[in-house]
């Protein structure tokens, strides 16, 4: 289970999960680190410690929905990382998190799985304006991701089939640091404008894909946030349970109208 859920992890970073494992299980006046200090352990390195933090009802709320977004999207697209925890207690600066742990060590990305990813990163944003019909702050690093990616998609990886397989702006390292410490466009303005406009493409199709997807789950949205906003985290098995749940009750009115509908002669 534990190699499972640190895929790509240094020998560094598993030391550093199981002295801060054995931290949290001397904390708890434990004389064995169990797998739920090894869990805690590796949430805190990754995602940063909890933070006691009063939330008002109603950013409690939105950020159950953007939480809820970001979980529901990854749950329903296929081929996409596992989730392993959703939470709307805050971590680091962020209100809200929600983790999503490899099966195994990736060295190659399909343009599905990246346009998947970008979709993931604006559930949250999509979740808020479909919910509240605003959105807040609370999406900006996602934003920032996501474009970066779609970026990258375009400029590095030749996923563009209105570029074609070219990389556009060349970088320039130094030598010995081996960091990027400068980056000088190779192309024209007319490119330029193209590059922005395939860019800003790939995120309105991926927001227009998101949307389409919670609004026609969104009582699995509203579910999930209930249960966010009921148990503050919850995992891969709680969402499961709920969309199988709303499922069966469909299924039973659906057998009920069926039922009482009048017989035509």
């Amino acid at each position: 289970r534990l190699a499972q859920i640190t895929p790509g992890f240094s020998g560094a970073d598993l030391a550093n999960i199981v002295n801060e494992a054995a931290l949290l299980a001397v904390r708890r006046d434990s004389d064995a680190v169990a797998m739920a200090d090894l869990e805690m352990a590796i949430e805190r390195v990754v995602a940063g410690l909890q933070r006691k933090m009063p939330l008002s009802p109603e950013v409690r709320r939105k950020v159950a929905y953007h939480e809820g977004g970001h979980a529901l999207v990854a749950q329903l697209l296929p081929g996409t990382d596992p989730i392993h925890k959703v939470t709307i207690i805050p971590r680091g600066r962020a209100l809200g998190l929600t983790m999503q742990l490899p099966i195994d060590e990736k060295y190659t990305h399909s343009k599905q799985y990246l346009l998947n990813n970008i979709s993931i990163l604006y559930g949250g944003w999509v979740a808020e304006k479909v919910i509240f019909g605003e959105i807040t702050t609370g999406a900006g690093n996602d934003i920032e991701r996501a474009s970066e990616l779609a970026r990258k998609m375009v400029c590095e990886w030749g996923m563009s089939d209105e570029l074609g397989p070219l990389a556009y702006g060349k970088k320039e390292e130094q030598i010995f640091l081996g960091r990027e410490i400068a980056q000088h466009r190779d192309y024209s303005e007319e490119t330029a404008r193209k590059i922005d406009e395939v860019v800003k493409k790939i995120i309105l199709d991926a927001t227009e894909a998101t949307t389409t997807l919670l609004e026609e789950n969104i009582e699995v949205l509203k579910a999930v946030a209930d249960e966010l906003l009921d148990k503050e985290t919850i995992t891969l098995e709680d969402i499961d349970r709920i969309i199988e749940e709303l499922k069966k009750d469909t299924a039973k009115e659906a057998a009920s109208e069926s039922k009482n509908a009048p017989v035509q002669e």
